[in-house]
């Protein structure tokens, strides 16, 4: 059936498939998505015989997973279900079986959400320009009907085998003990973690929601907002614990507390991954977007490697290294991306580098991790205003001749001396700018961030 074309667009975003479960998306939608899918898979390798389709932990997620395999399976292609899977489980069998996949899940959405994920054989992702406009135009156009026989649809369980090959990517040898506290948020990680870290013999698991339940009772799944942190800051404390990990809702973003219970710049632990990675291989090229700490471009030039910069967005660190063979990929929203994990985001392996060098020595997490945190960031803040540009204008000059550099990679980058820069950014998706300042102090970041603040409100204000 033909689609209007509002309702197609308004659930395929940017990078994925994302609406309100009855409202949105249903299970005739899927399998609609599921046929398009299909259909533009077989357009572009006649070779490829199946597809791998796994999903979360939310209600409505089995059936949907169930409906878009019918889709699938209609058009002539093979299913894989895997079942139940995180993110970058599903990547790993798209890696594995070298087959295309996609997932059920929105992430740290709320409950009343879901979605799917889509990617190529070997995780190659798919997004607006690299096919999910080509899906949305046959929705809208109605999918044509195969006149082949119908697929098959198989059961695989792969999660063993997801934990045995991040396993073998980290050297986890002669690690010390360590306690190790887990917020899964309700979330997949319950599932994913268990199965990872559970042979190996050094650790010790304090598990925090480890419950599968989509209704996400404790808090949102999503460690990216401070509020999420804190029931794992306060766990990592009574456990004694020597660091704690918390993931969002489909588990592929890891984030780090110390033993401390303070948590750790996502800048920090690309940093210290890339690192790691540079010891194997001097010389090779690191992802980082524009807004993470300059300490990290700094320590992979003093470890040997190349840093390249990226703008903000998985599509845009995903296709860079794919671009330049890059051995890892980091950004500041905590997304991880491993060239011996085709090139995919995973938080699990992320944080199985972190145990690694927590483990190979003797000092606390927090004194590990200040080698790797040289500068204070702000983190991300939200102004919803109606005149971005008009904004950027006014913040640009108030500083006068006080600039040092400025580029527009992404929105504006400012470097105003002294180790002092701030980003300016509009959002793709909502009224908002959204403002990243790095400085040597948290006094310099707080007189900035007003600074700025002040003038993006002063001009809002003379625009009503």
């Amino acid at each position: 059936m033909a689609r209007p074309a509002a309702d197609v667009h308004r659930v395929i975003k940017a990078y994925d498939v994302r609406g309100l479960v009855g409202e949105e998306i249903d299970e005739r939608f899927v399998t609609e998505v599921g046929a398009a899918f299909a259909r533009l898979l077989r357009g572009e390798d006649q070779d490829t015989k199946q597809v791998a389709v796994g999903h979360d932990m939310r209600d409505s997620s089995p059936g949907l997973a169930a409906a878009f395999a019918i889709g699938v399976a209609g058009q002539g292609l093979d299913v894989v279900r895997i079942g139940l899977a995180s993110t970058d489980q599903l990547y790993f069998a798209s890696g594995f079986l070298d087959c295309p996949g996609a997932v059920f899940t929105a992430s740290h959405n709320p409950a009343a959400y879901n979605g799917i994920k889509l990617c190529r054989a070997g995780a190659k992702p798919v997004g607006r320009d690299t096919g999910l406009e080509n899906i949305a135009e046959e929705l809208i156009a109605g999918v044509r009907s195969y006149d082949g026989a119908a697929g098959a649809v198989v059961d695989r369980d792969v999660l063993g085998e997801y934990g045995e090959f991040l396993r073998s990517l980290v050297n986890l040898s002669g690690m010390r003990p360590l306690r190790v506290a887990i917020d899964a948020g309700n979330g997949m990680a319950g599932h994913t973690a268990p199965a990872v870290l559970g042979p190996i013999s050094s650790i010790t698991v304090e598990p925090l929601y480890f419950e599968l339940d989509g209704s996400f009772p404790h808090h949102e799944a999503n460690p990216l907002d401070p509020a999420n942190l804190v029931d794992l800051q306060r766990f990592v404390r009574d456990t004694g614990a020597d660091i704690g990990l918390a993931f969002d809702g489909d588990a592929d973003r890891c984030f780090v507390v110390d033993e401390l219970g303070n948590p750790v710049s996502p800048s920090a632990v690309t940093a210290l991954v890339a690192a790691r990675e540079l010891k194997n291989e001097i010389g090779a090229t690191v992802i980082h977007n524009l807004i993470t700490s300059r300490a990290v471009p700094e320590l992979v030039i003093e470890r040997g490697g190349t840093p390249v910069r990226s703008r903000v967005g998985h599509s845009y660190i995903k296709e860079l290294m794919a671009e330049t063979g890059a051995i890892f990929g980091g950004e500041h929203s905590a997304h991880y991306y491993f060239r011996d994990f085709w090139g995919a985001d995973s938080g699990m392996l992320a944080a199985l580098h972190v145990l690694a060098a927590l483990g190979e020595q003797n000092r606390p997490l927090s004194d590990l991790m200040a080698d790797y945190q040289r500068y204070e960031l702000s983190g991300e803040i939200n102004f919803t205003v109606d005149d971005a540009d008009g904004c950027i204008g006014a913040v640009l000059k108030s500083f006068g001749t006080g600039i040092v550099s400025i580029d527009h990679l992404d929105g504006v980058t400012v470097d105003v001396g002294d180790g002092t820069w701030f980003n300016l950014r509009t959002s793709n998706t909502e009224p908002l700018l959204r403002l990243n300042v790095e400085a040597r102090t948290r006094e310099d970041i707080d007189r900035l961030v007003g600074q700025i603040a002040a003038q993006i409100n002063s001009h809002a204000e003379a625009a009503t």
